[in-house]
């Protein structure tokens, strides 16, 4: 961590040239003591700074003494910049290093890109969790990262209902969906075995001793799309024919599953006289796609199953009959 810190402060002021110990402690987050060893260890290894006190004083870099380090382009800068998620970086134990990165485009940027920079990163923002939905505690996160960033075996307590089971796993990457961490990893010991854990249900974690290789040609977005794939469709597991009017065809995809529903509309049959086109849909259950298309009111017709049929004129006879008044 030192180093990355030192890192951020030899590109702050190379960007600002000079500053003042509170001024430098403040945009690195760290207490003026500490600015002060970090600036005597640049000292030590040739970078060329000084202090000077009194009114207007403050600590000076050389001036024209760059540093080699390569900086970034003004796209570069501006994504970086524009990352709006500070908590999961902190999270993952990363906040150094975006803030090293966040110094270095800085200082390093020619002044027409770094203000182009600093425009995206004033008017872009990330907020990955949905509406009313808040960012779950992620337990213990940052010894999972760990685990993850140096190839060691993990051993941990996991929630499984109203009990805990304990594994050692070999943490392969992190994922974080819609506010929630999950970690994919290998049981250790088991071949080909890899897994998805909620981070928060990790009651506790602790690196082993051991290193572990990772499988060959693992790329964690990939098996993360394929595993996603996977679990949409094994909740998929009936079909039901319906009747869809114009605005029910439309309304579709965000009362269901949305992929079942575009595949549903594009096998459509040909639409009658009104609009109207017969449909094939997957869904979980015939009672959960009861309840997700009484959302579509009088737009949709069921023909199969009988069931399915009965339960939406059980719906829709309620609600006439609370509304009737």
């Amino acid at each position: 961590m030192r180093a990355s810190r030192l890192v951020a402060l030899l590109f702050t002021l190379q960007r600002r040239r000079a500053a003042t110990a509170a001024e430098l402690a403040a945009e690195l987050e760290v207490s003026e003591r500490t600015i002060y060893r970090d600036v005597a260890a640049l000292q030590d290894a040739g970078v060329p700074l000084w202090a000077e006190s009194g009114r207007g004083g403050g600590i000076r870099l050389l001036d024209g003494w760059r540093t080699r380090l390569d900086g970034l382009t003004s796209r570069e800068a501006a994504a970086i910049l524009a990352i709006g998620a500070p908590q999961v970086l902190a999270d993952l134990g990363m906040s150094s290093a975006l803030s090293t990165a966040q110094a270095k485009l800085l200082a390093t940027l020619p002044p027409d890109f770094r203000e182009h920079a600093r425009v995206v990163s004033e008017r872009f923002h990330l907020d990955a969790p949905g509406w009313f939905a808040s960012p779950q505690q992620a337990g213990p996160l940052t010894a999972v990262a760990e685990a993850v960033w140096e190839r060691r075996r993990l051993r941990v307590r996991y929630a499984r209902g109203a009990h805990a089971v304990e594994r050692t796993l070999e943490p392969l990457g992190l994922v974080l969906k819609a506010g929630v961490w999950y970690l994919v990893a290998a049981i250790a010991g088991e071949a080909g075995a890899i897994r998805t854990y909620r981070v928060a249900r990790i009651l506790a974690a602790e690196l082993d001793g051991a290193y572990f290789e990772r499988p060959p040609g693992f790329v964690l977005a990939q098996w993360w799309a394929e595993s996603a794939a996977r679990f949409a469709g094994s909740l998929l597991r009936e079909k039901v024919r319906l009747r869809l009017g114009p605005g029910g065809l439309r309304a579709l995809p965000h009362v269901t599953d949305a992929d079942a529903a575009v595949r549903a509309v594009a096998l459509a049959g040909p639409a009658d006289a009104e609009g109207w086109r017969e449909v094939t849909l997957e869904v979980e259950s015939v009672d959960v796609a009861a309840g997700q298309l009484t959302a579509l009111g009088g737009q949709v017709e069921a023909l199969d199953p009988p069931t399915l049929r009965a339960a939406l004129a059980a719906a829709g006879a309620a609600l006439a009959a609370r509304n009737a008044h």
